[in-house]
């Protein structure tokens, strides 16, 4: 695959231009476009000979030939990871972890609002809150729908944290994305392609989750369904995968989190909560996340998780969550210090 980056500054003449050399060459192409760049995807260029002519054209940055399947997101084409606004004033990928915090499901106002204003004062810095659930058993809690999609806007305005949501559908995602500051791809939905082609057009920041039996390049697959359609801002989400073990929800795998730093420019969040299942074992693999290079967390917190109509055994209350910011803050500083707290023993 040939990829054509145009600059910032190039005409649409020069797009045109570009296009116009591949048609005459009985060449197909897609056009990709981005916030301050486009590119021009040609899967009939297998050669960098055969690319040659389109490297002078006016307004023409680079152009790579690429075996990769995900182009837009590998480091070879999309480059060094940098920092991603999700809302005015909050980024993610900045060197500082990025805390997505809140219910499973959003069960009533009370519920919510209590919750969102508890992980705000602890520091979370997004509230998350399911409006839709998809659900293994057909009639289980299935979410509030609409309401809660108003009633997450409440929690916004009187909480103060943007807030993130999953959206199941393309007509879903049209709809929500105006009231809502981030959108959720949920695991069962990553390689929903319908869905993912749609939120490459809307301007929003998405929560890819990895599916539950995903390889990383069937999710970073999924990623460039999103990016080919020109929205840039896809945050990954580790969240476990299934395994044959029964003691745990999942099996929440780190090593991706430093593998997927080696392969692509996106932020790389980890929700430790549906990868264990067990509210004793979200702070330890919070904390491992974080050691492990984590850009963020997403973190299920219940003001009353015996309550909870979802997934309430793996919810933090807020005592436990106010106290698993404090831990993190503490692994932070540590792995920031130039000189390690401890001293190897000295060989006698």
């Amino acid at each position: 695959m040939m990829v054509v980056e145009m600059t910032e500054s190039s005409s649409r003449r020069d797009l045109d231009r570009v296009c116009e050399s591949l048609a005459r060459g009985g060449r197909s192409f897609r056009i990709t476009p981005g916030r301050g760049r486009s590119f021009v995807m040609s899967s009939d260029i297998a050669r960098r000979e055969d690319s040659s002519d389109y490297r002078a054209l006016p307004g023409v940055r680079s152009v790579n030939v690429t075996t990769c399947c995900h182009p837009l997101a590998s480091r070879e084409i999309g480059g060094e990871a940098r920092p991603m606004e999700l809302v005015p004033g909050l980024r993610i990928g900045d060197g500082e972890p990025l805390v997505m915090a809140g219910p499973c499901a959003v069960e009533n106002r009370e519920q919510l609002m209590t919750t969102a204003i508890g992980v705000g004062r602890a520091g979370a810095h997004v509230l998350r809150g399911g409006a839709f659930k998809p659900r293994s058993h057909p009639y289980a809690f299935q979410g509030l729908g609409s309401e809660g999609i108003a009633l997450l806007k409440e929690a916004r305005a009187s909480s103060g944290l943007p807030v993130v949501t999953e959206v199941m559908s393309p007509e879903e995602a049209e709809w929500v994305a105006p009231h809502i500051d981030i959108l959720q791809v949920g695991a069962r939905n990553m390689q929903n392609f319908a869905l993912l082609r749609t939120l490459g057009g809307i301007d929003r920041p998405v929560l890819l989750k990895r599916g539950m039996c995903a390889t990383v390049e069937e999710w970073l697959q999924a990623a460039e369904y999103i990016l080919a359609g020109g929205n840039e801002r896809v945050i990954l989400c580790e969240r476990g995968i299934r395994s044959f073990d029964k003691n745990t929800r999942n099996t929440l795998d780190l090593s991706v989190i430093p593998l997927l730093k080696s392969m692509t420019h996106l932020p790389v969040v980890v929700d430790p909560s549906h990868a264990t299942g067990r509210r004793d074992l979200v702070a330890p693999m919070s904390l491992a996340a974080l050691a492990a290079g984590a850009d963020g967390l997403v973190v299920e917190v219940h003001c009353a998780p015996e309550e909870a109509l979802c997934d309430g055994p793996q919810s933090l209350t807020l005592d436990d969550f106010a106290h698993l910011m404090t831990r993190a803050s503490k692994v932070l500083r540590a792995l920031r210090e130039e000189e390690p707290s401890w001293r190897m023993p000295i060989a006698r």
